[in-house]
């Protein structure tokens, strides 16, 4: 039984959905930011968060065509925005919004925890909503990597073949019955930084 809290329209649910744990991944792409600035010496912008969720839909595995996505960010309920991401800032920027590109439309859905419902129960529950949910065919999951083994046992217990299930971690993970992606190679794309410009810098 999920959280009577949670407030992910169901009605609002696509084919394809992205769960993220925003504090997270506002965390990693700050981290990224600082290390190839030194790297690089040269200033890195916020990442673009349209190109972000289009190179995670690629790396879960959907392609060109007239998808329709659900994103939800989940984050803490005194955070207001991803500060390393544009558009960043959740009730202005982008829940209930949308855009459009080479893989369908892209639905944005921003929801947090409050004083009675850690940020991490409310990430978990929503998981397993979405999984309850016949219409869901693909999901992609982006959670804090001390989330990762109840996000692994979260979909174990909900184990369902009919679901193409990719979670991102930072690093290599147990697994599971899902595939595994590296979350850095998304956020390196979303905030610009090259493979040519990589390889030089090692040279």
């Amino acid at each position: 039984m999920y959280c009577s809290h949670l407030f992910v329209p169901l009605q609002a649910m696509n084919e394809n959905v992205i769960i993220v744990d925003a504090d997270f991944a506002d965390k990693v792409a700050f981290d990224l930011t600082v290390n190839f600035e030194r790297m690089l010496e040269r200033q890195i912008p916020q990442a673009d968060m349209a190109r972000w969720v289009e190179c995670l839909a690629l790396d879960g595995g959907l392609r060109e065509g007239e998808h329709q996505t659900t994103v939800v960010l989940v984050h803490d309920h005194q955070t207001e925005a991803m500060k390393n991401f544009q558009p960043g800032h959740f009730a202005n920027e982008l829940e209930g919004q949308a855009f459009k590109g080479n893989l369908g439309e892209f639905v944005f859905s921003a929801t947090s925890g409050e004083t009675f419902v850690s940020k991490d129960d409310l990430f978990l529950d929503t998981l397993r909503v979405v999984m309850e949910q016949k219409e869901v065919k693909r999901v992609l999951v982006v959670p804090d990597d001390e989330l990762y083994n109840k996000v692994r046992e979260t979909l174990r217990r909900a184990d369902d073949a009919n679901k193409h299930i990719t979670v991102f971690a930072m690093q290599p993970m147990p697994g599971g019955p899902f595939r595994q992606e590296i979350l850095g190679y998304s956020l390196m794309a979303a905030l610009g930084i090259r493979s040519e410009e990589l390889n030089k810098a090692s040279e």
